[in-house]
């Protein structure tokens, strides 16, 4: 099998030769080819070449061309400040005065700030690796977008005294992303991961979950599938055992799980959805390769009769990650 037939067998629960490996490969791929970082995501050339030189130096079975959490509300007009060999954060958000609201505009993917790149390293990758290798996109939740837009603090305070204004907010950013997520399958992606931080219990209450972002997510996930998405991918990290019973009404297919969720409580809340994770990202910097194999072993055995499981870790591998330390994840065996 290859690495796109392995990753479906496993979203469907059928016999697959062996389990697929989600390293979560994002800036590393810049820091293992020795591109500075913030060239590395404002170049789509460079993402897809990295992604390309890192996938041949370990082996594993996706790619990805996720850029950083800021793609969305810089094209919005957030001011991001670039930073040497770091990610880069937000300066100004788009929606500091809260009376910008309504000129907001939905982005054309094609020509709105970063938004291009993706597209461009999307199309690169998916020329060289047609359908033998999963090429990953990536869309915020509608959530994370919003708290992108207004930051976090001025989100939650709007949540509780302005709740209608931002449910606009919140229609708005589902919209953007529907848009992006589309582009970027007719890109090439297979998928678009749906990563959305800012929905974590560990930010907002599961009730808002349920009354807030799980509609809107429903519906991204939806039109992402009536677009041609391989699967649903829903990537939220931290607690997440209390939003996990809303997941498959939501559409989800791959549920990322943290390492602070037990592969068991995991298993229990979703049956029957592909599990991915969960192997601690900062282990990949402070332990040693034989307690990474040690971890991925374990959490093979632990999903030997249920099948379903993408071996990963429960978030974005660090850029300065050792690579022994994602060896031994990839081959546990």
């Amino acid at each position: 099998m290859n690495s796109f037939e392995r990753v479906i067998g496993a979203v469907n629960f059928q016999k697959i030769d062996k389990i697929p490996v989600f390293p979560q490969i994002f800036g590393h791929a810049a820091i293992l080819n020795g591109i500075p970082l913030d060239q590395y995501i404002q170049n789509g050339e460079l993402i897809a070449d990295c992604q390309l030189n890192a996938l041949k130096k370990y082996g594993h079975d996706a790619v990805f061309t996720v850029i950083d959490v800021n793609v969305e509300t810089e094209a919005l007009g957030s001011e991001l400040l670039y930073r040497k060999n770091q990610y880069a954060v937000i300066n100004k958000y788009a929606l500091s005065d809260k009376n910008n609201i309504d000129k907001l505009k939905v982005p054309d993917p094609e020509n709105s700030g970063r938004m291009p790149e993706m597209l461009k390293a999307i199309k690169i990758l998916r020329s060289k690796l047609k359908n033998d290798i999963i090429i990953n996109g990536c869309v915020l939740g509608p959530m994370t977008l919003a708290t992108q837009l207004l930051g976090i603090e001025n989100a939650l305070y709007m949540i509780i005294d302005e709740k209608n204004r931002f449910e606009k907010i919140l229609d708005f950013t589902c919209d953007v992303l529907i848009r992006f997520g589309i582009a970027q399958i007719s890109a090439g992606a297979h998928l678009p991961i749906v990563f959305d931080p800012s929905a974590s219990p560990a930010v907002i209450p599961h009730k808002l979950f349920r009354d807030l972002e799980a509609p809107r997510l429903k519906r991204l996930f939806s039109s992402l599938k009536d677009a041609g998405a391989i699967a649903n991918w829903l990537h939220i990290a931290g607690p997440t055992e209390s939003i996990m019973t809303y997941y498959d009404e939501i559409g989800v297919n791959i549920a990322n799980f943290d390492y602070c969720v037990k592969p068991q409580d995991a298993i229990d809340k979703l049956p029957g959805i592909c599990l991915d994770g969960n192997i601690k990202s900062l282990s990949f910097i402070e332990s040693k390769p034989d307690e990474i194999q040690l971890q991925a072993c374990q959490l093979i055995e632990a999903f030997d009769k249920r099948g379903g499981f993408i071996l990963s870790s429960g978030c974005e591998i660090p850029p300065e990650s050792r690579a022994d330390n994602i060896y031994a994840m990839v081959n546990y065996n």
